[in-house]
């Protein structure tokens, strides 16, 4: 390709309800380290979900000043506590020019917890009382907002809304931003905070979520119990920079992102095609664009959300995307099996593992999975990590509205 320009990780950084930052996040996951817990962001008495993914002991003083905290949502915070990390770890401050630094984050809800406070406050107190801030607070755009006035990024700054396929499709844009030439580098991932009364409730409504009540038994991926997803929250940060940049600076690189596709089923707006052929596609082109050949050692971190459709769509899709005889051989697990679902953030963390997979050799397991599906045929690394040298990682990213995302990592 002429003029081709090659894009590289520079840094990573990770908070989830495994751990916080991406070594801590890592050591969990493979340790199999279920981070489900009972809902304490608010009283859950009434809801037949008990259960969720929360980040424990999170203080957003950590990373912004006292005055900044008051003016931004959760899940903005979360944003900017993972973009610390990955933007300290990468050295990119001071060695790019602003205009060509961008910021392209995602949020499949954005300000929820947000939306919920000030509504109670509009009917309780009155429309006087509503939070000046409460627009700032609770768009979507806004954690890329504030990531490109922290950081200078003077180049674009966007979000990425496609539910949860929101933070793999603001990684997959910021590398065609890096690749045609409009940007030297980007803060991209993803990051929710939708773990509230109004957010919970309408999960549990249109029958999204497991209401199971133990919490190894609530998040089950590929495995025949599995009845719904939990719901979490987390962000995850990547530094995207093109490699001549990266290599010019000596910068760490961790991985080449090699491959993107990106798809929509035009079928339904929760429901996945049952043929899987939107997801199949997405797969298809990522794969296609890294160069896949059947000698190529495949890691999969797939969406695996738990949910009766998706998870056996998703099996379709590997089948037809890789070929029956290519798919039984690749390993593939999901990890929301330990996170839960962190929905606009899902995708930025699993591109992460995808990235720790290649680097260590080890596969993260699907925690849970003790019944099997016939349907959930595949090598879905059940219980316990394995150790296995993968040439090719790729992560999968499935939402609402048809939205399908894949990306695919190679060592450099």
């Amino acid at each position: 390709m002429e003029n081709y320009r090659r894009v590289v990780v520079t840094g990573m950084g990770a908070i989830s309800p495994v751990g916080k930052g991406v070594d801590e996040n890592w050591k969990n996951l493979l340790d199999g380290v279920n981070g489900i817990g009972e809902i304490t962001l608010f009283d859950a008495t009434a809801y037949k979900a008990k259960l969720d993914g929360e980040v424990k002991d999170f203080n957003p003083r950590d990373y912004m000043e006292k005055s900044e905290v008051l003016k931004t949502d959760r899940y903005a915070q979360f944003a900017i506590a993972a973009a610390a990390e990955a933007v300290e770890e990468s050295g990119i401050i001071g060695n790019v020019d602003p205009e060509r630094f961008a910021v392209y984050f995602g949020t499949g809800i954005g300000g929820m917890a947000t939306f919920t406070k000030e509504h109670n406050t509009l009917i309780t107190r009155g429309p006087s009382r509503v939070s000046p801030f409460f627009v700032p607070m609770m768009i979507a755009n806004m954690s890329s907002g504030l990531l490109s006035i922290k950081y200078n990024a003077q180049g674009p700054a966007m979000p990425a809304v496609t539910a949860c396929a929101s933070g793999s499709n603001a990684i997959g844009e910021a590398m065609r931003l890096i690749r045609h030439g409009y940007a030297d580098a980007v803060i991209t991932g993803g990051s929710e905070a939708a773990i509230s009364e109004c957010g919970v409730a309408g999960f549990i409504n249109m029958q999204a979520l497991s209401i199971a009540t133990d919490k190894d038994a609530a998040s089950l991926p590929f495995d025949k119990r599995r009845s719904g997803f939990v719901i979490a929250e987390g962000g995850a940060a990547l530094i995207l920079e093109e490699y001549e940049h990266a290599k010019k600076r000596n910068a760490k690189i961790y991985a080449e992102l090699v491959g993107y596709g990106s798809t929509s089923d035009a079928y339904h707006i929760t429901a996945p095609r049952s043929d899987a052929e939107g997801a199949r596609r997405a797969m298809s082109q990522a794969l296609a664009e890294a160069g896949y050949t059947e000698s190529d050692s495949i890691y999969i971190n797939a969406h695996g959300t738990g949910t009766p459709l998706n998870d056996k769509a998703e099996t379709l899709a590997i089948k037809h995307a890789l070929g029956e005889e290519a798919a039984r051989r690749a390993s593939i697990s999901s990890t929301k099996s330990m996170t839960g679902h962190m929905l606009g953030a899902a995708g930025a963390l699993e591109a992460i593992v995808a990235i720790k997979a290649l680097e260590t050799g080890l596969i993260p397991p699907t925690i849970n999975l003790l019944e099997k599906d016939e349907e959930c045929d595949l090598d879905y690394t059940p219980l316990k990590a394995v150790k296995k040298d993968i040439t090719l990682s790729i992560s999968n990213s499935l939402g609402f509205g048809g939205h399908n995302a894949c990306l695919a990592f190679r060592r450099i």
